[in-house]
């Protein structure tokens, strides 16, 4: 086995990036591909733009990967370029409402029979904005300060994007039939 065509460690490869090898960047992007282009499709819901989304995302990766100090994993680091990446996008069709500052935690009833498919296909169907904050928040874990930042938008319109996608993924998922 060529050892320059199977590296296992992300240090060694994140070296022979900068170091401009491109067997290493073509394994760098082999790696994680997947794995963002799926972040950058859930965010977006358009696979021509997710594709663009990722090859933006990698440019940048490789443009800043010398900056890349490790106070987060490789992939947390690579996954934020790519939600900066598809949020951009999102602002750029100006999908976002602000929203007031108000309280948005009431309890939302999710049904019991609800399968991985069935609301995977109830979040495709969210409008953007809404989509893109769930997906931070929920599948995530992301803090409304941090999505907030993240977005450029106010902390209370994370919040209420996120009590809106979940009232409107609730009304989705009523009318799904499993």
């Amino acid at each position: 086995m060529n050892p320059a065509t199977n590296i296992n460690n992300d240090d060694e490869l994140i070296l022979r990036c900068i170091r401009q090898d491109r067997v290493a960047q073509q394994e760098l992007y082999e790696k994680y591909k997947r794995a963002l282009y799926t972040r950058a499709f859930r965010m977006i819901n358009n696979k021509e733009y997710a594709h663009d989304v990722l090859q933006e995302s990698f440019i940048e990766i490789f443009h800043d990967l010398k900056n890349y100090r490790g106070d987060s994993g490789l992939f947390s680091w690579m996954k934020t370029i790519v939600y900066r990446k598809s949020l951009l996008h999102i602002k750029v069709e100006n999908r976002f409402k602000e929203y007031e500052s108000e309280r948005y935690d009431d309890e939302i009833a999710w049904r019991d029979d609800l399968t991985a498919e069935y609301l995977d296909k109830a979040i495709k169907n969210l409008p953007d904005g809404y989509r893109a904050v769930f997906i931070l928040a929920e599948v995530d874990g992301y803090r409304h300060k941090e999505i907030a930042e993240l977005m450029g938008i106010a902390e209370g319109t994370s919040k209420s994007q996120l009590y809106q996608a979940k009232k409107q993924l609730q009304k989705i998922l009523h009318e799904l039939k499993p």
